[in-house]
């Protein structure tokens, strides 16, 4: 499977906004305005903070990121989160491969090895249809069933509450129950 080589992790960092996912069961169902901050850590892992406002309830999980093979030149990542985020007790890993990424760093795919997760991802809330298109294409021609690709919904505005306190992790606890 095509996977990005020699990704400058650097202009990686930042925000990126989800504009499609294939529904997961560790995510939350429902959500909208979901983002991912990834800053990078002294030690050279990322830091990774994902939000998404549930019935307009803000809620939030947070990660580590790190190179599966840090002495090979593929963008294969293992996201490690720790659940219940409230109690961090059980370390909960996936696969995070970027697939594909623009030489500006705007818009990326990620996705893994089983082909059950993929995101489609941006610099700005909205993309362009025609980008979007490509992205589904590239991801077509890599195996993965688009068909199962869900648009998370972004609005314009900054989402009420994006500043208050948060149901830190329950959405994404109740998402493992299927709620």
């Amino acid at each position: 499977m095509g996977v990005v080589k020699n990704l400058d992790i650097k202009r990686y960092m930042g925000k990126w906004y989800e504009i499609a996912s294939f529904p997961s069961f560790f995510q939350p169902k429902k959500g909208e305005n979901t983002s991912a901050f990834y800053t990078l850590n002294e030690d050279g892992t990322v830091h990774v903070l994902n939000v998404t406002f549930v019935n307009g309830k803000k809620d939030s999980i947070e990660g580590t990121a790190y190179k599966a093979d840090p002495k090979s030149d593929e963008a294969k990542l293992k996201v490690k989160f720790y659940v219940p985020p409230f109690l961090p007790i059980i370390p909960v890993t996936g696969d995070y491969w970027v697939l594909y990424i623009d030489e500006d760093y705007q818009y990326v795919l990620v996705g893994g090895p089983t082909k059950k997760y993929l995101w489609i991802l941006c610099r700005q809330k909205h993309m362009d249809e025609e980008i979007y298109n490509m992205l589904e294409q590239k991801a077509k021609d890599l195996g993965y069933d688009v068909s199962k690709l869900h648009k998370t919904p972004q609005s314009d505005s900054r989402p009420e509450g994006e500043d208050v306190p948060q149901d830190k992790g329950i959405g994404w606890i109740k998402s493992l129950f299927g709620k």
